[in-house]
């Protein structure tokens, strides 16, 4: 087949083969949050390391993870440590006043996951957003206090530490305290994120104090120092949660809560706790894939897609093929069913994980799925056969002693609720959003939920979170994960297909174009080049829709044993690790 190339000259290449499917990942789009460019050469080499490997969305805070490596601490240890740094380094998504998800794989063989996602406020209402014609208001979920969730960052990272870290607390907040009271210079992926929030961030006084140069949007080469935060990690530190939770960091959420007429009072804050619960596990194709379980949506999608996908030859068909795409389509199409109607927090809801993630429940879908077909979304819904019955930021961290810590945590939007704590340094989430507001009226990630997912009080909203780790025998290959909402799963999803199925290196899987499909509405979002004209047109022809694509992921990935499934090492190298391009920001990075 002959295909484009950037520079507009013809190369003629088999796309079905591995060389041939690796050469099309590497002429993929590289999309930057400021322009959509495409690639001008081959995917550059994955990153290698001897003894561990650390890919985040900040260049900063991977080198933090990496010294904390090098001082002798574990993969949990680094992860804390990340996590405290990108709140000050990343504040579009990195954060005190949010919540995520931990996947942990030690290496005795242990498995777990830390829930320490935001909760609904004890005086949250089911119908809060809606007007008294039942009508949802635009904006009251996204924007300002009322959008805040209960925080649980601070609480999980402790968890984390205390229960499977061994260095203290104190040096792993001290690279995050230098950062936040000596400053940063911004590179110009750091001005690019400021530069999507400034407006908002103007219309609040203590914000702007911060995320603003003398009221104009940073630019690269400025210097972003936060006293205010460094005080915050300072109490952190030498108090644990207690720092954030109560004393003066937690009387000042209350009063900015209270003062803008929101909703969370100092008993949120005192009652809130970590989870730590089981992961969701399925088997793909002789490996273990270990994911987020509800509250998080993540795992179970994953692995309801992976399971669908088992039964199709998709290495014989092809990376890009037509027929390869429209079984990826199906089922993310079929999966979104059953994530946006069924699933929500534990606590709540009896969640039917097992059956969904059952093989035998995926070959239903595959019976219903027409090979040369499109699905119709509309004509797909909870109880009608087959289914009866960003922004964010994500870190990857593996250690010598085979440790695998997958992380994926969030402000919800980019900025959160764009508020900040006065005097804390903190902003603030914007959680409430990914609630059921009102079903069949989509949030701001366009997914329309079922009332699993209402609003009630002390509740965590579903998530789509997915920090994810593969094992082969009981030791961990590849640790995958990326923020984007609702398009979280799908691009784990492809992450995964890319190194299983289609024989790419770690780096070319994370710069792939990818697709996305959810359900509703009932179009496939494609970056560029992820479909040739001829490829686009077979499907359209099929039923298909698409449309462009949306804001780019940040993809970390680290694949364990060799650059590629079933290769050789490379000398002495054990870790490759590969960062995403599309926002010009972060970096793997190992030693």
């Amino acid at each position: 087949m002959r295909l484009d190339q950037t520079d507009g000259t013809k190369a003629t290449t088999d796309r079905t083969s591995p060389r041939g499917r690796r050469a099309v990942a590497a002429m993929a789009l590289l999309t930057f949050a400021t322009a959509a460019e495409p690639a001008s050469a081959a995917s550059v080499a994955p990153a290698v390391a001897e003894h561990g490997m650390v890919v985040t969305a900040q260049y900063l805070a991977t080198q933090v993870g990496v010294d904390v490596l090098k001082r002798g601490g574990n993969a949990i240890d680094a992860a804390v440590a990340v996590g405290y740094a990108l709140a000050v380094v990343y504040p579009a998504a990195g954060n005190l006043g949010g919540g995520g998800f931990m996947t942990v794989q030690l290496a005795d063989g242990r498995r777990t996951l830390l829930d320490f996602r935001e909760k609904a406020p004890l005086a949250a209402t089911r119908d809060m957003y809606l007007d008294k014609d039942g009508n949802v208001i635009k904006g009251l979920s996204v924007s300002g206090p009322l959008a805040v969730a209960v925080p649980g960052t601070v609480s999980g990272l402790e968890t984390a530490r205390e229960k499977y870290g061994t260095m203290s607390r104190a040096d792993l907040i001290a690279p995050a305290i230098a950062y936040a009271e000596g400053g940063f210079v911004l590179k110009q992926g750091d001005a690019d994120m400021f530069a999507i929030a400034s407006p908002d961030l103007r219309k609040d006084p203590a914000s702007a104090a911060i995320f603003l140069d003398a009221g104009a949007s940073f630019q690269a080469g400025g210097k972003l120092v936060q006293p205010d935060l460094a005080g915050t990690l300072r109490a952190i530190a030498e108090q644990g949660p207690a720092g954030f939770y109560a004393g003066r960091v937690g009387d000042a959420i209350v009063a900015s809560s209270q003062a803008g007429k929101g909703l969370i009072v100092q008993a949120d804050l005192d009652r809130y706790r970590t989870r730590e619960m089981a992961p969701v596990e399925c088997d793909y194709r002789g490996y273990r894939v270990i994911s987020a379980p509800p509250p998080s949506s993540g795992g179970v999608v994953i692995c309801e897609m992976l399971n669908i996908l088992e039964g199709y030859p998709l290495g014989e068909l092809g990376w890009g093929s037509a027929q390869a795409i429209h079984y990826e389509i199906e089922a993310m199409r079929h999966a979104y069913v059953d994530r946006n109607s069924y699933l929500g927090d534990p606590d709540f809801v009896d969640n039917p994980t097992r059956r969904l993630t059952d093989k035998a429940y995926a070959a239903t879908i595959r019976a219903a799925i027409d090979p040369a077909k499109a699905g119709v979304s509309s004509a797909l819904r909870p109880g009608v056969a087959p289914h009866e019955g960003s922004n964010t930021t994500h870190y990857s961290i593996v250690d010598g002693a085979g440790n695998a810590v997958s992380v994926t945590y969030t402000l919800n939007d980019w900025f959160g609720a764009r508020i900040t704590v006065p005097g804390t340094g903190v902003l603030l989430n914007d959680e409430m959003d990914d609630f059921t507001a009102k079903v069949g009226v989509p949030n701001i990630y366009g997914l329309v939920q079922g009332k699993a997912n209402a609003i009630a009080p002390g509740k965590t909203p579903l998530s789509s979170m997915s920090p994810t780790i593969v094992s082969k025998d009981g030791k961990p290959v590849l640790v995958t994960g990326t923020p984007g909402g609702s398009r979280i799963p799908t691009v784990v999803l492809q992450s995964i297909l890319n190194v299983v199925d289609y024989g790419m290196n770690v780096q070319e899987a994370a710069d792939a174009p990818r697709i996305h499909n959810q359900w509703m509405p009932d179009v496939t979002n494609v970056e560029r080049f992820a479909l040739s004209p001829d490829t686009r047109k077979i499907l359209e022809g099929m039923g298909h829709h698409f449309a462009g694509s949306q804001p780019a992921n940040h993809l970390a990935t680290i694949l364990i044993g060799a650059p590629v499934l079933g290769g050789k090492a490379v000398g002495a190298n054990r870790f490759y690790g590969a960062n995403d391009p599309r926002r010009n920001t972060g970096l793997a990075l190992g030693y």
